[in-house]
């Protein structure tokens, strides 16, 4: 099963360092029978890039936690796809919501994908309101939505150390 991790620059360091990825508990996204009803319409690059912008969403999350502890932290969001067989599904949480069952190897890896420095205000911005968006603030939401409207870059999982180099 293809799962979306998401994942902060400083994740991605320790997936280079580790040779593998420790989700923060052990949550990922997926294009889950749950996510595939949940929809009128939609083919599976559809709903599966649906899945990849709740995992985006969630990394908001993980990013506000960071940043209000390090203001060196880069504002970033970071999604990491891989190819995964053990997981379980999640429906309580939400319909595209999977638990891992260990860490994410390099190897599963499939792809990165990560804000360009283009998207860092504006991410930094939503990381701050994340909170009072999922409390449904209109405002929040849209701030959150000015971020969401950056596209995240794709890069191969052999590209990643040297992206990280240029940070």
């Amino acid at each position: 099963m293809r799962v979306y991790v998401p994942a902060t620059v400083a994740m991605l360091r320790g997936l280079v360092e580790n040779n593998e990825l420790l989700a923060v508990n052990e949550t990922a996204f997926a294009l889950t029978p749950a996510l595939r009803e949940s929809y009128a319409s939609g083919d599976t690059e559809e709903l599966e890039y649906a899945a990849m912008l709740e995992a985006s969403r969630a990394s908001l999350r993980l990013l506000a936690a960071e940043l209000a502890g390090d203001e060196k932290a880069l504002p970033r969001r970071a999604v990491v796809s891989a190819d995964i067989e053990n997981v379980r599904l999640r429906p309580d949480l939400d319909f595209a919501v999977v638990k891992l069952l260990g860490p994410v190897p390099m190897k599963r890896v499939a792809a990165v994908h990560l804000d360009t420095e283009e998207a860092q205000d504006a991410v930094r911005a939503a990381a701050e309101v994340i909170d009072a968006a999922d409390l449904g603030d209109l405002d929040a939401e849209f701030t959150l939505g000015s971020a969401e409207d950056h596209e995240l870059a794709w890069y191969a999982p052999q590209e990643l150390p040297f992206l990280l180099e240029l940070l």
